[in-house]
């Protein structure tokens, strides 16, 4: 049995047991590991004030930030820009000079970078959150209408086949002429009969003509509820267009023409007459880079060349009040 006694004396007296004596920086490092950081409590009462008018600060500034920025500047831009996110960001620089202009002295002397990185990330996400509900349906559309299932000519005689693939619509024929009736659909999120449209058809630098020199290609030109004559002639084809109807991929279903595969899609069709092989610039509702084209022909194939087209109208991409359906002659 080893006595307690005895086994700390052994090993007081071992070399193993030897102790570092403590410098004198160990020494303040220990005492002040060991000192409690004074508390006012009053200080304390006074910086939370602060900090929850802060806080109520920092949410209106975002708030009016971001109404400016949806309200204001956002229908100045000619489509979406990089600064739309860019300068609310840059803003948040100057949240700690907002609070020097509006927090009384004795609030603002007791906060520290962490108040300030607080307040700053408040500040963003206030203005992301709102910009959020701002820009998206129910309270806004800010996205334009666009084609519903490209283009599509009703089912006529000398069609051997037709593809629409990546903004080209390509018709390959077995006679020299054929009878079009161009078809489209207008989509939008929210009411697609009130969006505004300009399209046109363009052959060879100009405004396609018939037979007898008259200017057939200024198809339409305000709103897409307006176009009454065309919504008409969509319906008269009856679903008979050459691409066929589209199929629920799961289920098999009829969802309607390629053309116009979803309900709330607006086919208009305008009868052309007789077409001979070429390419054509149809309505666009992308923009210039990517103009739908048509062409047909023998010798038509995927990926039309050339494009000849009128002068570029570059219309709005968002207005208030009134969603605009951009067309590119």
């Amino acid at each position: 049995m080893v006595d307690v006694d005895d086994a700390m004396r052994t090993s007081a007296y071992s070399g193993g047991g030897k102790r570092r004596k403590k410098s004198d920086a160990d020494k303040w490092e220990e005492k002040q590991s060991r000192v409690i950081e004074p508390f006012d409590p009053a200080e304390h009462a006074l910086k939370e004030k602060g900090e929850a008018i802060s806080m109520w600060i920092v949410v209106i500034y975002g708030v009016t930030v971001c109404v400016l920025m949806r309200y204001v500047f956002m229908p100045t831009l000619p489509g979406p820009e990089r600064v739309l996110w860019l300068l609310p960001m840059l803003l948040s620089v100057t949240v700690p000079p907002l609070h020097r202009v509006l927090l009384p002295s004795e609030y603002y002397d007791l906060f520290t970078m962490s108040n300030w990185f607080r307040a700053c990330f408040l500040f963003v996400f206030s203005w992301l959150a709102l910009s959020f509900l701002l820009v998206n349906p129910p309270m806004a559309d800010i996205a334009a209408p666009a084609v519903g299932g490209g283009l599509d000519i009703e089912i006529t005689d000398g069609v051997e086949s037709s593809r629409w693939s990546k903004g080209t619509y390509t018709l390959g024929l077995n006679q020299d002429t054929v009878d079009v009736v161009l078809g489209m659909g207008v989509r939008d999120n929210i009411d697609a009969a009130n969006a505004t449209m300009v399209a046109s058809v363009w052959y060879h630098g100009e405004l396609l003509k018939d037979s007898d020199g008259l200017v057939i290609g200024d198809l339409a030109n305000g709103t897409v509820a307006s176009h009454t004559e065309a919504i008409a002639a969509f319906d008269a084809v009856n679903g008979n267009w050459t691409r066929g109807d589209a199929k629920n991929t799961l289920t098999g279903d009829n969802l309607g023409p390629k053309v116009t595969p979803r309900a709330e899609d607006i086919g208009l069709a305008w009868d052309l007459g007789e077409l001979g092989p070429g390419e054509y610039t149809p309505p666009s509702l992308l923009g210039p880079a990517s103009a739908p084209a048509f062409s047909f022909g023998p010798e038509a194939g995927p990926g039309s060349t050339t494009r000849p087209r009128g002068p570029p109208r570059s219309p709005d991409w968002y207005s208030p009040g009134q969603n605009k359906l951009p067309m590119i002659n």
